[in-house]
């Protein structure tokens, strides 16, 4: 590729911390990295938090691209892939620290600063080539933009929607009557189920495990395979869903019912409940946990995870074993058990008992890594701060028999660098819509309490 027609991007910290392989994404351009960049990865790397893996793995990145390379080759910029130099991208450090008199913007130390004066100085001494800071940094971008930088960009590669409501909801759902649209179409009995086929212009958009749903009181259906012009699904019942129960938990509403229905069956290995809070994502997970460990014998034991975002001032170093340090995060869990057993003549002893007979463990998601899981129910609560290569890594750690469900809210997000249409939990949701060992279901409606949904529809 010609020089004159690369483009050169300029990553800032929190794109490698966000994406650490990020490097990896500009296919044929010059990536270019500061060496404040380098020195904020640096003081970074020794935290005590998910954030320092991330800066550790873009480090032993980088010194793995410029391991041989001599001081002008790191300047003037290296493959990012060796075995195909004429079709790669290329890589290299740059000096943000002195530039010639006359071209910073920023006068101050600031890191940002420094990145945007380079930024600007490659954009006015390389005109030929376009210049692009790419930085997670909203008011980065506004600066950067308002000290007269042309290119300033998001790091996107990992999001796959523009806007969270065009986000998979995991169901269909047809106005009015379904049967009546259809009209005639095959159907056949596999022992209990019956099984339908219908043309594929009926269901636009139709994905693997898609929930059916309409307006009657009647039907409901599930998506199980998808072939050239037809699809066929199963016929569930909407009022055989809505008498299903795990561990004396019945669903409210259809949609309860569609993410109960997902939670129970064995052949599903991936869960992703999402929705408002209330809308009872961790009471169904934690009943089926409970049913499909306890009653029926599919697992072996319960595994409930999360991280540990500081939304508040840090509360210190907790005493204890893994567990008691896990518990102020995993206290909705806790809340969630005692209300599965508050009928319990004594509450305490049930709930001791449950969490032995089902061996339900608390982990962090930091020491969830390396891991390999079997047999087990997986819940990986409150996911939407966590981003795609943090639930790749925990997913990546299922074995055979293992189930994983993921659940969260997109409207409550802790993580400074996420935003709904980046966050890890719309990622699974539009990358495994077409799994067949996975479901999706958006829950509707809040179910704790009036006062829980009038403060979440008007607040």
């Amino acid at each position: 590729m010609d020089d004159n027609t690369r483009k050169r991007f300029i990553l800032d910290t929190n794109v490698l911390l966000h994406e650490p392989l990020s490097i990896y994404s500009f296919d044929e351009h010059t990536v270019l990295i500061p060496m404040t960049v380098l020195e904020e990865l640096d003081r970074i790397k020794d935290r005590q938090k998910d954030v320092s893996r991330d800066a550790r793995v873009a480090i032993r990145t980088l010194e793995s691209l410029f391991h041989d390379a001599t001081p002008e080759e790191i300047i003037a910029g290296v493959a990012l892939n060796p075995n195909n130099e004429s079709e790669s991208g290329r890589i290299a450090i740059v000096t943000d620290k002195h530039l010639p008199e006359g071209y910073a913007t920023f006068t101050d130390d600031e890191a940002d600063n420094r990145i945007i004066n380079t930024a600007l100085y490659l954009q006015h001494h390389c005109p030929d080539s376009k210049t692009v800071l790419v930085t997670k940094d909203i008011n980065m971008r506004l600066k950067a933009k308002g000290a007269g930088l042309q290119q300033v960009e998001d790091y996107r590669s990992d999001q796959l929607v523009d806007d969270i409501r065009l986000l998979a909801k995991g169901f269909y759902h047809q106005e009015n009557s379904f049967w009546e649209r259809v009209g005639e179409c095959d159907s056949e009995t596999q022992g209990r189920e019956v099984i339908h086929t219908v043309a594929d212009e009926l269901l636009p958009g139709a994905h693997i495990n898609q929930y059916l749903i309409d307006d009657t009181d009647d039907f409901a259906g599930r998506v199980l395979e998808k072939l050239p012009n037809k699809i066929r699904f199963v016929d569930l019942g909407r009022e055989r869903m809505l008498g299903r129960k795990a561990w004396g938990i019945q669903p409210k509403n259809i949609y309860q019912a569609m993410a109960l229905d997902a939670l129970l069956d064995p052949a599903i290995d991936l869960v992703i409940l999402t929705g408002p809070a209330g809308s009872g994502k961790t009471l169904l997970a934690m009943a089926a946990a409970l049913e499909m460990t306890i009653e029926r014998g599919v697992y072996d034991k319960v595994i409930v995870t999360r991280n540990t975002p500081e939304i508040a001032e840090s509360i210190g170093f907790l005493p204890g074993t893994e567990e008691e340090k896990m518990a102020p995060w995993l206290a909705a869990i806790t809340d969630t058990l005692e209300v599965l057993h508050k009928q319990d003549e004594c509450m305490d002893s049930s709930l001791k008992y449950i969490m032995d007979k089902a061996n339900v463990q608390f982990k962090s998601v930091n020491f969830m890594r390396g891991r390999s899981i079997q047999n087990t129910f997986v819940l990986l609560d409150e996911c939407q701060n966590l981003t795609a290569s943090q639930l790749k890594t925990i997913i990546t750690r299922c074995g055979e028999g293992t189930k994983i469900v993921c659940s969260g809210n997109l409207a409550q997000i802790d993580s400074n660098y996420l935003t709904p249409v980046t966050s890890g939990l719309t990622y699974i949701v539009e990358r495994f819509k077409d799994f067949e060992g996975s479901a999706n279901v958006y829950l509707n409606g809040v179910m704790r309490s009036r006062l829980a949904a009038f403060a979440e529809e008007n607040l």
